[in-house]
């Protein structure tokens, strides 16, 4: 099996190469070959399977029928600029968010031979805009309130159109906010949500810009990769028409999560949190849902964290070491 990971660079693309060299096999079906693309040139790690990294802008011209000329079996589509940075720059983002993943398609496509691999395409919990339900079913309507969240909620459309057209075999994966993500904060709106666990717990201050009534949705970055290689192994009939999925997660307040932080690590490490009032975070924030049902996904065996005491322990297991050492 040859599989091509689009954005292999970034964490969740890292995380995902090492799960799936420790496994050497995707559904039952060992790895031959391995591509891993980004903006900047992957690590390339030691293992027995054949790996190509490369530095590859998959909006340029041509990148995209590249890196489907080796027809991989399965790509996972990861590459996106994030949503701060998307809605500060209107052009970049729909360059990479909504650009690219066209060209990608496209390629697909256009290969000829009845090529139709498996797309795994992470989408996003913002396509769907206030106002909410308290709670958001599979069924609540996508109307996003930010430019990431519409580039976002346009691949979901082109993604089940070229699946029902025979194109491809995709599944779209909305993930909910990874938390804790390791290594240092980026220009995501929702980096603060990581950045006032991850700082304290390595004795650093982290500043919070929102209120402590915030409720948003999480999942560690271990259940991230549970639900692309669940997504990438499952039977595509199952998830019929509408090919992307709610993904289940952790609903918890900024207040909760401060509170796990002190239930895990101790007091000292919550008075290390800085409360500076951002109106921009806080508006962009207020426009992003709180809660879902993700009865499709729960029902096809996804699953997530049940506590963010959880999530910290999944942190310190997985990356805290790491972090240290760096």
């Amino acid at each position: 099996m040859r599989i091509l990971i689009i954005g292999a660079a970034g964490m969740i693309g890292a995380k995902l190469t090492a799960r799936l060299l420790d496994s050497g096999a995707l559904g039952g079906t060992a790895i031959t070959a391995l591509t891993l693309v980004d903006v900047v040139t992957p690590r390339s790690p030691a293992t027995s399977i054949v790996i190509d990294t490369a530095q590859v802008d998959l909006s340029a011209s041509g990148a995209a029928e590249k890196l489907v000329e080796a027809r991989p079996d399965v790509i996972f589509h990861l590459a996106a600029i994030v949503s701060g940075e998307a809605e500060a720059d209107f052009d970049a983002g729909y360059r990479i968010n909504l650009d690219a993943t066209r060209a990608l398609f496209d390629a697909i496509r256009d290969a000829g031979d009845d090529y139709t691999p498996r797309v795994l395409f992470t989408s996003s919990i913002a396509v769907f805009g206030a106002p909410f339900p308290d709670r958001i079913r599979d069924d609540f309507f996508t109307t996003p309130l930010t430019s990431y969240g519409t580039q976002k909620a346009i691949g979901e459309l082109l993604l089940a159109d070229y699946t029902r057209r025979g194109c491809f075999d995709g599944i779209g994966l909305r993930l909910p906010t990874i938390c804790i993500r390791p290594g240092k904060p980026n220009r995501a709106a929702s980096g603060f949500f990581s950045n006032i666990l991850r700082e304290p717990i390595h004795g650093k201050r982290a500043v919070l810009p929102v209120s402590d009534r915030v409720r948003h949705w999480f999942a560690s970055p271990r259940t991230s990769i549970d639900f692309l290689i669940k997504a990438a192994e499952m039977d595509g009939d199952t998830i019929g028409p509408r090919r992307t999925l709610s993904l289940p997660g952790l609903c918890a307040t900024v207040a909760e999560q401060i509170e796990a932080l002190r239930n895990v690590v101790g007091s000292d490490a919550v008075k290390l949190i800085d409360r500076e009032p951002d109106p921009t975070i806080d508006a962009i924030v207020a426009n992003w849902p709180e809660d879902f049902e993700a009865s499709r996904a729960l029902e096809l065996g996804f699953q997530a964290e049940k506590s963010m005491e959880e999530i910290i322990r999944v942190y310190l297991e997985d990356d805290f070491a790491a972090a240290d050492a760096a």
